[in-house]
């Protein structure tokens, strides 16, 4: 028996990944304008990064995203005294569609950062070394990558593709805000959050900040898990030490000045801390961003 069969259509397909990126910036980084025959994207996650598109220039803010079509010059710098923190794949889609990304600028919802946070997740996975690292130059495949860790990032990155896309025709009056569980943790979360950053140079304990926000230790630990995936302080930590990694960008504080900004009890102690989240010493994270920044300022493309 025959059974009639439907050939799906394809309206955008990602075919060849040049380089991905996600690159932490000292204040003072620029590169070299350029141009290239693919597809390339930008996205800030961090700080502000002025960009030269074409005859255009955008200071793109944290949340904002770009693309830069085929032969079209750009160059781009950190502005505002910030170290900048960029997301950059450059790829080869021959699609009609992607001419729609031509001049716009985006600033991504949360769906579509939860897509940017799963490309990068699997360039960590799928390439050595990861994406992530001050070492990554071009993508090479990772002997022991996961099943499938590539066509997951094709798939992701035309995924959002399609979603930013849509985004337009999805564009609705907002719904009055409701009342609920789920929203009620998050932003206390995020009230958390903002106070952690608030007092990122002190010790900050569990009890201090169940008095604070007026919560029980066990309910705080459960929400702060559930919500972040972290435990409160471990949460804290992170949060010093991306706040470290900032400042060794912006090259502004010596390491002992660092150590003591951020509240830690010596510069040993903030080295360990340090290496254990980051996967190197402060001196070295500080060496290999020189370096990324250098070799990003001269890289040429290939042909």
């Amino acid at each position: 028996m025959n059974f009639p069969r439907l050939d799906l259509r394809v309206e955008l397909a990602v075919r060849q990944i040049i380089t991905f990126y996600y690159m932490e910036l000292p204040k003072r980084f620029w590169t070299p304008g350029e141009s290239h025959d693919f597809w390339e994207m930008c996205y800030v996650d961090k700080g502000h990064y002025e960009v030269v598109r074409g005859t255009e220039r955008i200071v793109l803010e944290q949340g904002e995203l770009l693309f830069y079509a085929p032969d079209e010059f750009h160059a781009g710098r950190a502005v505002n005294d910030t170290a900048p923190t960029l997301i950059i794949i450059s790829f080869v889609c021959d699609s009609e569609a992607m001419r729609y990304f031509e001049g716009k600028t985006f600033r991504p919802n949360e769906d579509e950062k939860l897509l940017l946070s799963r490309l990068v997740a699997e360039g960590r996975e799928a390439f050595d070394p990861p994406v992530d690292s001050p070492r990554m130059h071009r993508p090479l495949r990772r002997a022991s990558a996961a099943f499938g860790s590539e066509q997951m990032i094709k798939n992701h990155l035309e995924i959002l593709l399609v979603e930013l896309i849509r985004s337009e025709a999805r564009k609705t009056p907002a719904m009055p805000e409701t009342i609920s569980a789920a929203h009620y943790n998050q932003t206390l979360v995020e009230q958390i959050v903002g106070y952690m950053n608030d007092h990122i140079g002190e010790s900050l304990t569990i009890e201090q900040i169940c008095g604070v926000f007026g919560t029980g230790r066990t309910r705080l630990t459960t929400l702060f898990r559930t919500v972040t995936g972290l435990g409160t302080i471990a949460y804290f930590n992170k949060l010093k030490i991306e706040h470290a990694r900032s400042l060794i960008r912006q090259q502004a504080l010596s390491m002992t000045e660092l150590a003591e900004r951020l509240g830690f009890t010596s510069v040993h102690h903030f080295s360990r801390s340090f290496k254990k989240e980051a996967g190197m010493t402060p001196t070295e994270y500080a060496r290999s961003v020189k370096a990324r920044a250098l070799r990003r300022a001269t890289d040429v493309y290939p042909e």
